[in-house]
């Protein structure tokens, strides 16, 4: 993972922010990095290292993040929409303008978060 999308990650990260309903309990919980996806060879202890220091917890609407080197962040999120696995997470920035969070719930306790251009973040969650 490079330096510039480690950024972007924690520029989105710092903005996440109420969760519809219907998902709620797909996401409840404290959640941790396990491993990357789609990752090249000479990125891949890195960006894994990484993963694996990552850390979100979803209570209620908020959620708190935890990255490497950076204070935990927490806001409220608000459910985009919801196809089949894919939830798509609005983020309201503290300056107003408003990300999205991708994740693909794999199951009770697996879900992948799309960093972008096609990698993941394989996530398991702590019951």
């Amino acid at each position: 993972m490079t330096r510039g999308s480690v950024f972007s990650v924690l520029v989105l990260v710092t903005a996440l922010g109420g969760c519809s309903r219907p998902v709620d309990g797909k996401l409840e919980g404290r959640w941790y990095g396990e491993s990357v996806e789609n990752v090249g060879a000479e990125s891949i202890a890195v960006a894994t290292g990484w993963a694996r220091g990552t850390s979100m917890e979803f209570a209620g609407n908020s959620l708190t993040v935890s990255v490497p080197a950076e204070e935990p962040k927490t806001a409220e999120f608000d459910v985009a929409s919801v196809k089949g696995k894919k939830v798509t997470l609005r983020v309201k920035r503290p300056d107003g303008e408003v990300d999205e969070a991708r994740f693909w719930i794999d199951g009770e306790k697996s879900m992948r978060w799309d960093i972008g251009d096609g990698r993941a973040i394989v996530m398991r969650r702590e019951l």
